[in-house]
């Protein structure tokens, strides 16, 4: 048989199988929901996917109603066009859960990250930890308890390089940002919002 055709059967192959894993990786989430922080047995926050004891599951999916005063919006400011965006589809201002890559391309973990900038394939987002960060320069704190009932204190929004993850990685949507701190991070020259 001549090696041309061995390579060609092998570059096929190789192509099939990139084909065969992006189409599996768009596909939605098959496992039953685990329990929530509210439920009982539930617990923790989510951890990375497939790591053993650590399911990809989310505390406190629901966002309360914002309260305000009377005849002020207590929803995030959206930028010119936000509101286009299909129902259910990620949009800027708002926080998700999403699998979020490793900054090392190692791997991912379902974690709330705040959206910046949605384009047709993928979205730029912040991510948030639940870790005390209070002495870096490169977090600023997040309120929590609106988008996270089960919180018992807030998170810190690494407001570093945003990274980019592609609209089938976005799970469940947990509310809008925190209205004071969004227009704060419009004004950072550094982060694409809108």
């Amino acid at each position: 048989m001549p090696e041309w055709l061995l390579w060609a059967a092998a570059i096929v192959l190789a192509v099939a199988a990139g084909w065969a894993w992006s189409e599996l990786r768009r596909r939605p989430s098959r496992r039953a929901p685990a329990g929530r922080p509210d439920s009982p047995g539930a617990g923790g926050r989510p951890g990375a996917r497939g790591g053993p004891g650590r399911p990809g599951t989310r505390p406190g999916r629901g966002a309360r109603p914002g309260r305000g005063a009377p005849g002020r919006s207590t929803a995030a400011p959206r930028p010119r066009g936000a509101d286009r965006a299909p129902d259910g589809a990620p949009r800027p201002g708002d926080i998700w859960w999403a699998d979020v890559p490793y900054a090392d391309g190692t791997g991912s973990k379902v974690r709330p990250c705040l959206v910046l900038r949605v384009d047709g394939r993928s979205a730029e987002v912040l991510k948030i930890t639940s870790q005390d960060k209070s002495g870096r320069d490169d977090h600023v704190r997040i309120p929590t308890r609106d988008w996270d009932r089960g919180a018992e204190h807030d998170s810190y929004l690494d407001i570093g390089d945003p990274i980019r993850v592609p609209l089938p990685a976005f799970e469940d949507r947990a509310g809008p940002c925190d209205p004071t701190l969004w227009r704060h991070l419009r004004t950072l020259p550094h982060l694409p919002t809108g």
